[in-house]
């Protein structure tokens, strides 16, 4: 048995190969990963958070940014693509680079079936490590169900609140709005029913 090495890149090297490439792809600790298409439901639901969110943020002090925006976590190395975030006050970004987002406020990840174990775990583990952030948002794209993580005042993170009930709405409370999951999931389809307790 032959064992496989895996070619590790500086963050040099992958931020000079992500400037070139045709699609986007993430870093970290010296590995990138390849990011997967997104399905139908997802890009309707992060199309929607833009539409909703991102007019309400218009006259504001906060603006919002989907996918395209690049986040880095000096404090861990990692470079992301958040499906959504917002970041309030002025903007910060890396030295070298004044298109990579280093100080987001909120970040909202829309789940998929490949992406949801680890936008819950190892990725929430490393945006933990962002000093400004204060709101962690997941949306599942498969069934109606919306979670939010809020750091607390002592910095922990905790589940402030979770539903599955479409004519409910969400407080997103770091850029004071609310938002109905009617809006968050308009025009999706084939979504699972929750199941009953």
């Amino acid at each position: 048995m032959i064992a496989q090495t895996i070619k590790m890149y500086s963050e040099k090297e992958y931020l000079e190969l992500e400037r070139k490439a045709e699609y986007k792809s993430e870093y970290y600790r010296g590995e990138i990963f390849a990011m997967a298409g997104a399905g139908s439901n997802h890009n309707r639901i992060t199309e929607n958070l833009s539409v909703e969110i991102g007019g309400y943020l218009k006259d504001k002090s906060c603006q919002s940014f989907s996918s395209d925006m690049r986040l880095h976590i000096p404090e861990n190395g990692l470079y992301a693509y958040p499906d959504f975030l917002v970041a309030c006050g002025r903007l910060e970004f890396t030295d070298q680079d004044k298109e990579i987002l280093v100080n987001p406020t909120i970040i909202i990840e829309v789940l998929s079936r490949t992406t949801s174990a680890y936008d819950r775990g190892d990725k929430f583990h490393l945006y933990r490590s962002i000093p400004t952030l204060l709101e962690y948002i997941l949306i599942d794209s498969q069934s109606i169900n919306v979670e939010i993580f809020r750091k607390n005042d002592n910095g922990s993170w905790i589940l402030e609140s979770e539903t599955e009930n479409i004519d409910d709405h969400i407080t997103i409370s770091a850029c004071n709005f609310q938002l109905k999951l009617r809006d968050i999931y308009a025009r999706t389809s084939g979504l699972i029913k929750p199941k009953a307790i």
